[in-house]
Order: structure tokens, then sequence, then C-alpha cells
């Protein structure tokens, strides 16, 4: 694999922050100065240092968030909003990505890691690793309504399905839904809403595979057990290596 993948794998930066590395001259592979990012690289066999400092595979991390409403899921954000990272100030996060993401409006659970592998391994459509969201509707859905979002609905050229929708609970005037997703695109569930002409009060994602939100209160983190770890990992279709 390439340098950059290599320290990626690792989990010492990002592909990007290792190409800036490598072509400042502060990289060594087996004691050799290198300066081109392209170059392939044995990973498990290899030395790797960075200002001399050898670096080798950092401890695999692994936490669940329950996202607030209004926080958008990046590290840093140019126009100041509140981030998810806000969440995790009480954990060494340096390392730390979301696999995947919430929008700014949407709650529920978010999973992070520095397992790079694994995270690129789940949201990968090969996996078929579902999603399951509890969403919030200003009216009461019918049965031909959840069925289209089954069979498919096109907006702005592209088919968004979901693998299943069921009606949760209704009220007078609104009602809750299930929707799970094995790929998800930007907005997906709301973009789907939307072309039926059905607002979105709120939406809360409450499972990643088999990993359930549970009563994790809003804004609460927490490290996954070895169950969940190991469950994510067979989803992936991967082995774990701790």
């Amino acid at each position: 694999m390439t340098l950059p993948r290599a320290l990626s794998k690792l989990g010492y930066c990002s592909r990007t922050q290792a190409e800036a590395l490598i072509v400042a001259g502060r990289v060594t592979v087996d004691g050799r100065l290198i300066s081109d990012p392209a170059i392939w690289v044995d990973l498990e066999h290899s030395k790797f240092a960075v200002d001399g400092i050898e670096i080798s595979a950092e401890k695999k991390l692994y936490f669940m968030l329950n996202k607030p409403r209004g926080l958008v899921t990046t590290r840093d954000d140019p126009e100041g909003r509140p981030t998810v990272y806000d969440c995790l100030r009480e954990i060494d996060a340096r390392h730390l990505a979301p696999v995947g993401r919430l929008d700014k409006a949407s709650e529920g659970l978010l999973l992070f890691t520095n397992n790079t592998v694994l995270a690129q391994a789940l949201l990968d459509p090969v996996s078929h690793v579902g999603k399951a969201y509890h969403v919030q509707v200003d009216r009461i859905m019918d049965l031909e309504q959840l069925a289209r979002m089954e069979r498919g609905i096109v907006d702005d050229g592209e088919l968004l399905t979901a693998s299943s929708v069921r009606l949760l609970r209704s009220g007078d005037r609104n009602s809750w839904i299930e929707v799970e997703l094995k790929e998800g695109r930007n907005r997906q569930i709301r973009r789907m809403l939307e072309a039926l002409g059905i607002e979105c009060l709120r939406l809360v994602r409450v499972a990643f595979g088999d990993i359930a939100l549970g009563d994790l209160p809003k804004g609460g983190v927490r490290a996954l057990t070895e169950a969940e770890i190991l469950s994510l990992h067979r989803r992936a279709g991967m082995k774990v290596n701790r």
C-alpha cells in the first residue's frame, strides 16, 4: 500500500496529513528518508518514523455518541458552529473519526473509531450493514406511502430506497415510523419524505448494525463493549485485530 495509507492505517494521522509530512521530509521507512507520497511500503514488516520517532499501530478505540440535534458531524467548522467533537472533550479524540455522518438536524447513534479499515468496510454497500432510524412526521402515514419508500423514490435523478419501513405509533396529527437503510445517501430519508409531500419533524438513528443506542443520554459518550466490537467486525467480514 502507499505510505500515506500505511500511516493512516497505523492510526497516526489522516492520508492528507501524511502526504504533507512526507513532502516536508519528516518521514522515514526502515531508516530511509521518503519524500514521495506515492511510494509503496510493506505495512507488516517495515519500520516507520516521523521526526525520528518510531510509530507503531495505535490501540484501536471504539465509542458511541448520542448526537444531539444542532451539531455538525465534522472536527472543525468554518462557520464556527458546534460540532460532535464538543461532546468528546472528556476522551482523547485526536485520532477518532465518525463512522458515517448525521446531518445537523438529525440525532442519535454515531460511532467513532480510529480503525479506518473497519470504518470503510462498515460503510461499504457490499457489507449491507443496516442502520435503523425512528422518524417523526407531520401526518399519519398510510400503508401505500410506507410501501413506496420500500419500492423506491426517484429524487434528483437518484433512486432512493429503504430496506424496510413500518409504522411505530401515531397520534392525532403526526406519527413515528421506523426506517432501515442499508446504504445511505445524503439526507436520504428527508428527501424521500419530501418527495411524498411529508415533513420530517425529528430523525433519530437508533441502531447501527447490531449496536443499539439504548438509554445513552443525549450528548452522552461511552466505549463499545467487546461484544459490540466483535459484532461490528463480523458485520464487516473482518477479524478483530487489537
